[in-house]
């Protein structure tokens, strides 16, 4: 699972308190300092990219609000190639897609990713579903923060068994009853949704720019 500063940390927390329940997972950064996430809080790094182990089952790229240097970063982007051929799963929840696009792990694969960034995952020249866990393969995604949840068990189910991840849901008490009806824009409404987008945008428009010449670069050396 790697982390990084400015991911969502229940992009993280979500999957990995599923998936830790039933095997090992290891939380990967460049370094061991604390990783901060877009809210303050802190995850401290189990390893590095230089110690954690190749022969995974599964690579996992959580999401953040604002990813687009990430998008831009060698070193990231080189190490999450490395799991291609050896990972058995290649995921994400939220903008992790994003991520995996820009290191080219999607080439060839839909996803889904968080609903107001599904242009930026479409500028990759990816296929985007709005599903809000969605498979591909053995690409599986998830959509926005939240999916994250539905995201784990549908990985665990596949992994170890739908029993386990009934299981492992009940002993969570996952069972969703929002205050509102109002996680999707077409729930939302225009003024609400507006809103939301109305604080991103910036962070939108350059993640668009940086996902076309991602593109065009990966294009010209495919070619």
């Amino acid at each position: 699972m790697l982390i990084y500063p400015g991911m969502t940390m229940l992009d993280v927390i979500g999957p990995q308190n599923v998936l830790g329940l039933a095997g090992r997972t290891h939380l990967i950064w460049k370094s061991l300092d604390p990783v901060v996430s877009d809210t303050g809080v802190s995850l401290n790094p189990s390893g590095t990219f230089a110690t954690c182990p190749r022969d995974v089952d599964v690579l996992f790229v959580p999401g953040a609000t604002n990813n687009n240097a990430l998008m831009q970063d060698e070193e990231t982007l080189a190490f999450l190639r490395e799991f291609e051929a050896s990972a058995r799963y290649i995921t994400s929840v939220c903008t992790g897609s994003l991520l995996l696009g820009a290191a080219g792990l999607l080439k060839g694969y839909s996803s889904t990713c968080h609903w107001a960034y599904m242009d930026i995952l479409r500028d990759l020249g990816i296929e985007a579903s709005n599903e809000r866990v969605h498979r591909d393969r053995n690409r599986f995604s998830g959509g926005g923060v939240t999916a994250g949840i539905d995201f784990g068990l549908t990985l665990l189910s596949e992994l170890r068994g739908e029993e386990l991840a009934r299981t492992i849901q009940l002993g969570l008490q996952y069972s969703p009853e929002p205050p509102f009806v109002s996680g999707l824009p077409h729930e939302a409404g225009p003024e609400i949704t507006r809103n939301m987008l109305g604080l991103i945008h910036g962070v939108i428009e350059e993640g668009r720019e940086i996902a076309r010449n991602v593109s065009r670069r990966n294009g010209s050396q495919s070619g």
